[in-house]
């Protein structure tokens, strides 16, 4: 007898191990939305996340943007991994303010998937990431 997949409690199951990721919450990065293929992230900016320039660090931007990525392309349960990301700045990210990632499919073969990432402000397009991720064949849920 084969197990039935249950697409809702699978993906609930991946929202709940993507949200409680390490490096995320030690940044007070928060997981606020996932289905296959896409997925939102938020941070409030703080003092100790500025730059030489009194705006918000490219890295924390990129790490915001980086786990958007990694909840969208993980959102179906099966392992993938990131080969290659670019990203653009726009606008600078301000202290006391919250950013937001959403991540996109754009494509997704047997073993490649695309993904386009806007991290956002109320007011602007902060940073665009274009991100690829080799899709293994394992899957990452406990069944």
């Amino acid at each position: 007898m084969s197990k039935q997949y249950n697409k809702t409690v699978e993906s609930q199951s991946a929202f709940q191990v993507l949200k409680n990721e390490p490096f995320a919450n030690y940044l007070g990065i928060k997981l606020t939305s996932m289905d296959e293929g896409t997925a939102t992230a938020e941070l409030f900016a703080t003092e100790t996340m500025l730059n030489s320039h009194g705006s918000v660090h490219g890295g924390v931007i990129f790490s915001l943007a980086d786990f958007a990525f990694a909840a969208a392309s993980n959102s179906y349960g099966q392992v993938a991994v990131g080969v290659n990301n670019s990203i653009n700045y726009f606008a600078a990210g301000h202290v006391n303010t919250k950013l937001v990632a959403t991540a996109t499919e754009i494509k997704r073969t047997r073993k490649l998937a695309w993904y386009n990432i806007q991290v956002h402000n109320e007011e602007n397009l902060i940073a665009l990431m274009e991100a690829m991720v080799y899709l293994k064949n394992q899957n990452f849920l406990s069944e």
